[in-house]
């Protein structure tokens, strides 16, 4: 892999940190459209700056994409991590990995998470203990190198591990200074469920003008860094794995930059602090 901070998320799946993320701007939730041109391209474009850990979902309709950028790079399928997500497909998780094998053209996939607790045998013809145990399964198999949720809650995870032969190695959440929640961190990590974090730059782009912003733009001036790094940088030290995207170039650069500067410990506890003074939350409606 690159050379970039990597996370470890078992004894023998280690990730990079940063991941390009093909959801929130590239979202279409067809996986029956045409070829994004223009998504192709900028993840061709993020590989070659040196991300390795690509982000996509089977809802996202991007996984074909993403498949496609992975094969015109040509970088060998042993440096690049996978993450994808099922949800529509739930009610049979192996049919759902293996149509979302087939767009991405991998014969594995390195993370495979529930995108969304929100299903139950009368919805979807399967519980959640029964779907992770197919998870489970995955493993096995060797379709799956490790597996994880997203968007769990603590009510979702108890339902869940007391039966779990094999623990999530992940809870992908929104987080940022706006959206912390402790409780929940506190619980996955309880658990040794690492967070990953999507949505880190609510703040900036979607609540300007917030209580955070000061602190954040005096920071990125002590580091002649910009913002963005900087709400990403409070993101790894907290101890999280960060997803993220730009249109941009220059922008995908600075996200790969985060190991050129650390926070002290009062810096964090500013951002924590100020952004406790506000509640946003932009994706998921809380349940």
């Amino acid at each position: 892999m690159s050379n970039q901070l990597t996370t470890s998320l078992s004894a023998d799946v280690v990730a990079p940190t940063v991941a390009f993320g093909t959801g929130t701007a590239w979202y279409t939730g067809s996986n029956d459209g045409p070829i994004n041109r223009k998504l192709v391209e900028s993840i061709k474009e993020a590989l070659k700056m040196g991300y390795r850990h690509l982000d996509t979902a089977e809802m996202y309709g991007t996984e074909k994409d993403v498949g496609l950028a992975i094969e015109e790079s040509e970088i060998p399928r042993d440096q690049l991590f996978v993450t994808t997500k099922i949800r529509s497909t739930i009610g049979n998780p192996k049919k759902g990995l293996q149509e979302s094998l087939a767009r991405l053209k991998l014969d594995y996939i390195d993370l495979y998470l529930i995108h969304s607790p929100l299903f139950n045998k009368e919805s979807h013809g399967i519980s959640l203990e029964e779907a992770w145990k197919e998870m489970e399964n995955l493993v096995d198999q060797g379709l799956a190198r490790a597996i994880g949720v997203s968007n769990f809650q603590i009510k979702d995870l108890d339902v869940l591990l007391p039966s779990a032969r094999i623990k999530p190695v992940v809870n992908q959440i929104e987080f940022h200074p706006y959206l912390q929640s402790r409780e929940l961190i506190a619980y996955t990590k309880k658990h040794g469920i690492l967070t990953e974090a999507y949505g880190g730059l609510v703040p900036i782009v979607f609540k300007p003008g917030g209580p955070v912003d000061a602190v954040v733009d005096e920071i990125a001036k002590k580091y002649s860094k910009v913002a963005s790094q900087v709400l990403l940088r409070w993101s790894v030290q907290k101890g999280n794995m960060v997803v993220t995207t730009s249109t941009k170039p220059h922008r995908l650069t600075e996200f790969l930059q985060l190991d050129t500067f650390k926070l002290t410990d009062e810096e964090v506890e500013r951002i924590d602090a100020t952004g406790n003074e506000l509640e946003f939350r932009q994706f998921l409606p809380r349940k």
